[in-house]
């Protein structure tokens, strides 16, 4: 079982910065995939960024990439999302998201991810 926590969301004028950080509590945190989601209100949950294993592939939604960038640090059980250049349309609830993997692929598709964390909101004012 893989517990994840994520943090760093808030309010931010848009145009503006954030870095969100998701935790994971595992001994095994080298050989889990990781992703980030996002759902807004009255939206279905959406990809936003996918990062190998050992974080030498990534992957980006259309709308975020160039502003977002997906980062880990396998020594600290950490999984990251610089997201900058926030717009209105990015407010949402971010997800961090894992699975276990053999491979050196990353993995964009909801259904791809076994552990889920709570999520932290982030919302860019206009």
């Amino acid at each position: 079982q893989v517990q994840l926590v994520e943090s760093g969301g808030g309010l931010v004028q848009a145009g503006g910065s954030v870095r969100l950080s998701c935790v994971a509590s595992t001994r095994t945190f080298s050989i889990l995939a990781m992703g980030w989601f996002r759902q807004a209100p009255g939206k279905e949950r959406e990809f936003v960024a996918a990062i190998s294993r050992s974080g030498d592939a990534t992957d980006y939604a259309d709308s975020v990439k160039g502003r977002f960038t997906i980062s880990r640090d396998n020594a600290k059980n950490t999984v990251y999302l610089q997201m900058n250049s926030l717009k209105p349309e990015d407010t949402a609830v971010y997800y961090c998201a894992a699975r276990f993997t053999a491979t050196a692929n990353y993995y964009s598709l909801l259904s791809q991810y076994n552990y889920w964390g709570q999520g932290t909101q982030v919302t860019a004012s206009s």
